[in-house]
């Protein structure tokens, strides 16, 4: 159980403490309302970009990095389709940095071209090592908009095309700050060796005098439902053929959202799971191969991922996948391999309680959400699901007509290619 208590400001920050006095150390998490899903088809890639550039230093810090480190804490930030959550962790008594730093950049940021030209840099430049020129890197480059034609989960967090970084102006970064940077679409999270009367004064101190900002109120076009399957077929310098399939699937907030978690861990979580047993143990044409849920807020997706083993046909890896799918569909599963990932999925979320950092964000999460006590009703919602429940979500999930299937090929020749067949050749 995570205790915690709430409070907001006049400004519309939505504040949570959790009280730890066992550690001697405190948590700062400030989530943003925005994420890739928030920005303009032609000019993706912002939400992420911002992460960088929150650490160009601000108005009255010119360097975020050195005096929290001077104060003994550490940072990181990250970007999804749905949020942008900053964290940083400090010895308890040396809290009131963190807040000065946090609350200093979500005052003003120190606009810059110098600054947005050198984050632009390293934003392109990750883009172009991790997503371009890295084995399978452009899977979901491919895979969201072969899935999502609406919505814009159709473009991947990083952004649609490159050149939308790279064309970035300073213009359009002020216009982003001022419409999702505020106290008005934030969530903080204090957590650690602190009381809340202390949280709570110290939150009035520094975030305090910040304007409130306008609320952004998200309006965004509904995927319509897929009623036709589809393909895509690509050949790259990878050292194994690829397959994956996306279904849709509900999102984070539906009461369906468990069920379809939990049928996809069924099909592909750990190597009991049936998509592993059947296709890399038993018929050994796959390498790897899993499933997962992505999670997201809005409707997601099921997805099935496997790396095929070398000389075996992607068609028939494909064939061999959809059989298993349609055997889920045409069948309840047992109480025992139901409770076996219902335990899975329970030791996670009891797992992700045992660092203040992972409580925080939790809780941060399930504040977005509308309920920040999701993080104590989670194990409940997993046991609640019944093999009824799975059963229908795979009847609506996995329809043929519901997904969208991907070859990733092996180019023929390509050196990678090479080299992994005379790794097995000698093994």
């Amino acid at each position: 159980m995570i205790h915690y208590k709430e409070f907001t400001l006049e400004n519309g920050l939505r504040c949570l403490v959790h009280e730890d006095p066992t550690t001697p150390l405190a948590v700062l998490n400030v989530l943003y309302n925005v994420g890739s899903r928030d920005e303009d088809e032609q000019h993706t890639g912002f939400a992420h970009l911002f992460e960088h550039l929150m650490f160009s230093g601000s108005v009255n810090i010119p360097n975020y990095d050195a005096p929290l480190q001077q104060a003994g804490g550490e940072n990181n930030a990250f970007t999804s389709p749905d949020l942008t959550n900053y964290y940083l962790t400090v010895p308890a008594q040396n809290i009131e940095t963190g807040f000065w730093l946090e609350s200093d950049r979500m005052l003003d940021l120190a606009f810059s071209e110098n600054g947005l030209e050198v984050q632009r840099k390293v934003v392109v430049e990750e883009f172009k090592q991790n997503y371009l020129n890295q084995p399978y890197g452009d899977v979901w480059l491919k895979l969201r908009p072969l899935a999502y034609h609406v919505h814009p989960y159709k473009w991947a967090t990083i952004g649609k095309e490159v050149s939308h970084i790279e064309n970035a102006v300073m213009d359009d970064v002020r216009a982003f700050f001022k419409k999702h940077y505020s106290p008005a679409n934030a969530i903080l999270v204090i957590a650690g060796n602190i009381t809340f009367e202390r949280a709570q004064e110290l939150t009035q101190k520094w975030f305090g005098p910040i304007p409130g900002g306008v609320k952004y109120e998200r309006n965004l076009p509904a995927e319509p439902r897929q009623t036709q399957a589809r393909f895509q077929e690509v050949e790259a310098p990878v050292p194994l053929s690829a397959l994956y399939k996306a279904y849709h699937m509900p999102g984070r907030t539906s009461p369906e959202y468990y069920a379809g978690d939990l049928l996809a861990d069924v099909l592909g979580r750990g190597d009991s799971s049936r998509l592993h047993h059947e296709l890399v143990k038993e018929q050994k044409l796959f390498n790897s191969i899993s499933a997962f849920a992505t999670g997201s807020m809005e409707p997601g997706l099921l997805v099935i991922q496997g790396k095929l083993n070398t000389g075996v046909d992607i068609q028939v890896a494909n064939a061999a996948v959809e059989a298993i799918v349609e055997k889920i569909r045409a069948e309840h599963i047992s109480e025992e391999e139901l409770q076996k990932v219902k335990n899975q999925a329970e030791t996670s979320i009891v797992f992700s309680e045992i660092e203040l950092l992972n409580r925080a964000m939790n809780l941060a999460f399930g504040k977005l959400m509308g309920n920040p006590n999701h993080v104590n009703e989670e194990g409940a919602l997993v046991q609640a699901v019944t093999s009824e429940d799975i059963y229908r979500q795979a009847q609506e999930i996995l329809r043929p007509d519901n997904c969208s299937t991907l070859f990733y090929k092996a180019a023929p020749g390509n050196e990678a290619q090479e080299e992994l067949e005379e790794v097995l050749e000698e093994e």
